[in-house]
């Protein structure tokens, strides 16, 4: 299981993304509000008990300074995939994205791009089919899926010229 936390209510339509994909993936996951500021008891929670509660990965989602995806790392030997959100308190998401890029040795978080829960749902669900080869195959299709896209968008293109 995936855990998929956001420090607020208006990370959600990134965030949702990440639970969409995994949807589609057939991975199953929870979504919860975890702040690092405002519920820093929650989040510590949160990260210590996440192995025992059968979670794999955490995707963590945040805008502004965005502490949660760190701080959860730092609580937690599971794999953390930050997400940096463009928030409405943010300087162009650049904040977000060093916040979470820019972590000390010794607490990895993977980063995926500004807004890119959808990447990052991509990414857990391919740490969790490293293991589980239903996840694997179901990911096998997923890629092949995306070639079919392409394919179909350079038919069009031709068709257009």
């Amino acid at each position: 299981m995936i855990g998929i936390i956001m420090g607020s209510i208006s990370d959600r339509k990134v965030m949702e993304q990440a639970a969409e994909v995994l949807n589609e993936l057939g991975v199953a996951f929870e979504m919860e509000i975890v702040s690092a500021h405002r519920t820093p008891e929650r989040m510590l929670e949160y990260a210590k008990t996440a192995r025992q509660r059968g979670l794999k990965v955490i995707v963590a989602g945040a805008g502004g300074a965005a502490h949660l995806p760190g701080m959860v790392a730092s609580l937690t030997t599971l794999p953390v995939i930050g997400v940096p959100i463009l928030s409405s308190n943010s300087i162009d998401g650049w904040d977000s994205v060093l916040s979470i890029l820019q972590m000390p040795g010794g607490v990895p978080v993977a980063t995926v791009a500004l807004n890119g829960a959808k990447n990052a749902g991509i990414l857990a669900a391919q740490i969790i089919g490293s293991s589980d080869e239903k996840v694997a195959a179901r990911l096998d299709a997923y890629k092949e899926l995306l070639k079919e896209k392409v394919a179909a968008m350079n038919d069009e293109l031709k068709a257009d010229s």
